[in-house]
């Protein structure tokens, strides 16, 4: 409140975490101004169905419990009441409360304070007459002591606007007095020490936070967090002068000093989070007070090729289920064959090119030698592939349904992808009509695939760097090479500011034209995700197995199936 009451301070910008009476602090000006200092006051949110709910949930509360305020402010029971969810009248000034797209609102009449929550959510433009900010603030030229007041959480690094301002400012930060040493330093995660545990087992398995406890960054010194939220603690400026240049003071604040948020629940939501971007996000800017920069920090592709490993054999130890991954082009067919064990952990087989139309029978004849072959471990035992996901997208989708559907015993599938990050990464698989010289001929099985929900998963996969858990293998072999990894990480994520819905955008980086490699992965991985395997029961199937004679043998003859009965051809047909 120092800052606010201060007649030199004419803007005032604070970026705040979640759970630090970022809120409070914007009621207490309010109430100041209709108590004290009363005059007229325009609140923007980013929406007005925002603004309705602080109304009612934020306004509404604190004059009803606050009796200096509630005796200025008109009983919104009575007739001939001002108070309305939208405007809130008492003697000397209105407080009016708008949306950041609502042009009229913010264009219309003098106003002295300008209050603006979630700026970071604003839209662009109010309507068709420009930014919502400088529209407001045009407002306040006829006032000497006009102040304005910008608050929001940080949103994503080059996009934000709250941080734009807050730099600005005199760029405060509360840094926190340490009991060994006294120097001040702000409390960030990279000061934090835990000790994490596992609850739970398999795929149920979660990671927790215990014996917490600071260092200092100056003595080394130990602290708990009930203690350092007992020290004292100060606001510092790294850009002091802006108080006078510019009039303005602005602050930046973490969850790690608030009272409400303990720092075990921080920690636990970002343990949660890792391995989705998403998540990951939401903790860094609600939790950590952080810009989110996706910075598509995996390793360049020299790093992950010095990671490729000499394989003992076709399959190592651990592989346990094998899928295909096969992408369609209009004069060939690019592959991956990758090995699924448990937890994640993959193992890349084989891949390469066939050259050939995909409407010829002597390309799909040349893939059949993939779909057919038998990969084998040290010891003999062999492993087929437990299903093949090819690509129906481009011009032969109707060629691509009728192959596999001839082939739909060695459960090879026609997929269609689709982009967005709402879309689930697999979904049942729906009949779809095979087309020819345009008649309905016959009828196949196709999976739509969430290909940006695949992405996410590869990217996060390839940033894990001990072989275990979602660890992805590569084998030291020339068909991985630079060009591979180089189409591997050929996406990334952007934020599209403009976009209203979904502004995550896998867009391809400069230089990676050619993303097979990725898109190859992509319907492996959706293949086995699909199937549901029992990693457990596999595991023990090969334990069981009798080793072949013939092992090292690239492609052994298949045995001879049994047909089979009719009764399970009726179900597979008719029942997924």
């Amino acid at each position: 409140m120092d800052a606010f009451t201060d007649p030199k301070v004419r803007h005032i910008v604070i970026v705040s975490a979640s759970q630090v009476g970022k809120s409070e602090t914007i009621n207490n000006m309010l109430g100041y101004i209709i108590d004290q200092d009363p005059s007229s006051i325009l609140f923007i949110h980013p929406n007005i169905v925002d603004a309705k709910d602080y109304s009612k949930l934020r306004i509404a509360p604190m004059i009803r419990d606050c009796k200096a305020l509630r005796e200025k402010v008109s009983d919104p029971k009575s007739r001939d009441s001002a108070n309305t969810i939208m405007q809130k009248s008492y003697p000397g000034g209105i407080l009016t409360l708008c949306g950041s797209t609502e042009a009229h609102a913010l264009a219309s009449k003098p106003i002295r304070y300008i209050f603006g929550d979630e700026r970071d959510r604003w839209a662009s433009s109010a309507g068709t007459e420009g930014d919502p900010w400088k529209l407001a603030s045009a407002r306040q030229i006829t006032f000497y002591n006009a102040k304005s007041v910008e608050v929001s959480t940080p949103t994503v690094k080059g996009s934000s606007v709250i941080a734009d301002a807050y730099m600005l400012g005199t760029q405060e930060r509360w840094k926190t007095r340490c009991p060994h040493c006294g120097e001040y330093n702000e409390i960030v995660f990279e000061s934090i020490r835990y000790t994490k545990i596992e609850i739970g087992e398999g795929e149920k398995k979660k990671c927790q936070a215990t014996d917490i406890y600071y260092i200092c960054p100056s003595c080394g010194g130990i602290s708990t967090e009930a203690e350092m939220k007992k020290q004292p603690a100060r606001w510092e400026a790294d850009n002091p002068d802006a108080y006078g240049t510019n009039s303005t003071r602005s602050f930046w604040l973490s969850a790690w000093i608030s009272p409400w948020a303990s720092w075990a629940s921080t920690i636990n939501e970002f343990l949660e989070a890792i391995g989705n971007p998403l998540k990951m996000q939401v903790v860094y800017n609600t939790r950590f007070g952080l810009l989110w920069e996706n910075r598509g920090d995996i390793e360049d592709e020299d790093s992950i090729m010095a990671r490729r490993e000499e394989y003992s054999a076709e399959l190592p130890n651990g592989v346990l289920l094998l899928t295909l991954g096969v992408d369609t082009q209009d004069d060939r067919f690019e592959y991956e064959v990758v090995g699924h064990g448990h937890f994640g952990e993959t193992w890349s087989i084989m891949r390469g090119v066939i050259l050939g139309r995909p409407d010829d029978d002597e390309t799909w004849a040349e893939l059949d030698l993939i779909i057919d072959r038998i990969f084998r471990f040290e010891n003999g035992v062999g492993l087929p592939i437990s299903t093949t996901f090819i690509d129906e997208g481009g011009h032969f989708t109707q060629e691509v349904r009728i192959h596999c559907l001839q082939r739909q015993g060695k459960k090879v599938f026609a997929i269609k992808g689709r982009g967005g990050s709402d879309i689930p990464y697999t979904s049942p698989p729906k009949k779809q009509k095979i087309v020819y010289r345009r008649r309905i001929v016959a009828t196949c099985w196709v999976f739509e695939i969430g290909v940006d929900a695949g992405k996410e998963i590869i990217m996060d996969n390839l940033k894990v760097q001990t072989p275990g858990k979602r660890y992805c293998h590569f084998p030291k072999r020339d068909e991985y090479g630079k060009d591979y990894f180089k189409g591997l990480l050929s996406e990334h994520l952007v934020y599209k500011k403009d976009r209203k819905t979904n502004p995550w955008v896998w867009e391809k980086i400069a230089g990676h034209e050619r993303n097979e490699p990725l898109d190859c992965r992509n319907y492996a991985l959706a293949g086995a995700k699909a199937l549901q395997p029992d990693y457990d029961a596999l595991e023990q199937k090969l334990r069981n197995a009798v080793p072949n004679s013939t092992a090292g043998a690239s492609v052994p003859k298949r045995a001879k199936q049994k047909p089979k009965s009719s009764k399970n051809k009726k179900i597979y047909n008719n029942e997924w």
